[in-house]
């Protein structure tokens, strides 16, 4: 068995934690068979480096090594990027083009983000799998291929497959052997030694002292909920390094930029498998700020509702002196709260009957920005915070593309 401390070494691996190094010892015994992988963990863990360790210790070592983010491929061209297509196959295919599981023959590809990939490719992905058969885009020939697959996730696939976005028999067929990657809190102990690695790697790129922390800061950050884990923290360390005169970092310091932990426990996501089909808390900030926003536009039909009565009922009375509070003591909140919606709104016009319900929501969202972004989607989908690819399938979804609302 290769040594565990050798591994990481090469790859760069920080950590001592039992769970890093079951997840480590899993990768190196499935990776001289040819077994397909499925690596899942939540996001910024650092999946990526596992699929490297597969291949770098199987018998494939010396061939071809593809990395696909699935999720940043549209769907249109995903077919193409993947299985290759012939010349005219379509518009703007001026010449045949190999795709990346031809490249691939005889190595590894890992494909990232894997339950990004729409249902048509899903189909394409199992014959492989199963046959090692592909047809390229536009052609009838069919064509073999030998190539490893190593995937990865941070989506629960049996979520995906309960709400009919994923394939349960390629479900089957990518999680031949699971790796499971640790969350950043689950290793509390390895956060000491990220923190050092990366204030050290920024100290050397900028010529700087290398800051250190404290015990009481350092104890501070074992027990901090990692939201955004590893990627979070080197973010952490980076800012402390180049912001700080001090190089011996305190808790007061420390406090200054990391969210405080209720904000952070809160916003974090559910746990894989944590939440049913049909589950409507809102996953993200942002569709809780639009809920917030949507309840402050109830809030100031409401205050409508209530001037329009007093107004009308003032009409049929006879002309009297009114008090000054009656309905004036009402026009400054409604003001003030029309106002602050306005500006999240982006002035905006809003219709009296609100959307309800999350898909209501998700909706209006995507589509204010498609209109601010002019219907370009890769602009719209970096604002909302989500793939492109995950935008098409939610515009498909949600009916804004049939209904021409764009």
């Amino acid at each position: 068995m290769t040594d565990l401390t050798t591994v990481k070494q090469r790859f760069g691996i920080i950590g001592t934690s039992p769970l890093l190094d079951r997840a480590l010892e899993v990768a190196l015994r499935v990776a001289p068979t040819d077994l397909s992988v499925l690596v899942t963990g939540e996001s910024g863990v650092g999946k990526e480096f596992f699929p490297q360790v597969v291949h770098a210790y199987s018998a494939r070592k010396h061939n071809k090594y593809i990395a696909v983010n699935c999720g940043a491929i549209p769907e249109g061209t995903i077919d193409s990027e993947l299985f290759g297509h012939e010349k005219g196959a379509f518009t703007g295919a001026l010449e045949a083009r190999k795709g990346y599981f031809e490249e691939a023959n005889g190595g590894t590809i890992f494909l990232d983000e894997v339950a990004e990939l729409p249902h048509p490719t899903q189909a394409r992905l199992l014959r492989v799998l199963q046959t090692g058969e592909f047809i390229r885009v536009g052609s009838s020939k069919v064509q073999k291929t030998d190539v490893r697959v190593v995937a990865a996730t941070n989506t629960d696939l049996m979520q995906a497959i309960a709400a009919g976005r994923f394939r349960e028999d390629l479900y089957y067929r990518l999680n031949t052997v699971p790796v499971v990657v640790p969350a950043l809190r689950e290793r509390p102990g390895d956060i000491p030694l990220l923190f050092r690695k990366f204030a050290s790697d920024v100290a050397a790129r900028y010529r700087m002292p290398v800051v250190s922390l404290d015990p009481a800061a350092r104890e501070m950050l074992m027990n901090y909920y990692w939201r955004g884990n590893i990627r979070q923290l080197k973010n952490v360390a980076e800012q402390i390094s180049a912001i700080e005169t001090s190089r011996t970092i305190t808790p007061e310091v420390l406090s200054r930029y990391l969210p405080p932990q209720e904000q952070a426990a809160a916003s974090m996501p559910a746990a894989v498998g944590a939440r049913a089909p049909g589950d409507e808390a809102f996953s993200t900030e942002r569709e809780l700020l639009y809920k917030v926003l949507f309840d402050m536009r109830a809030d100031i039909n409401e205050l409508r509702r209530m001037l329009s009565e007093l107004m009308q009922g003032a009409s049929h009375r006879e002309p009297a002196p009114a008090p000054a509070h009656d309905i004036k003591a009402l026009l400054p909140s409604a003001t003030a709260t029309a106002a602050t919606a306005a500006e999240y709104a982006e002035g905006e016009v809003v219709s009296d009957d609100a959307p309800q319900t999350k898909a209501d929501l998700q909706r209006e969202q995507i589509m204010r920005a498609l209109r601010r972004h002019n219907g370009r989607r890769r602009e719209a989908a970096a604002e909302l915070f989500m793939s492109e690819r995950t935008l098409y399938r939610k515009i498909r979804e949600l009916g804004i593309e049939d209904n021409r609302e764009l």
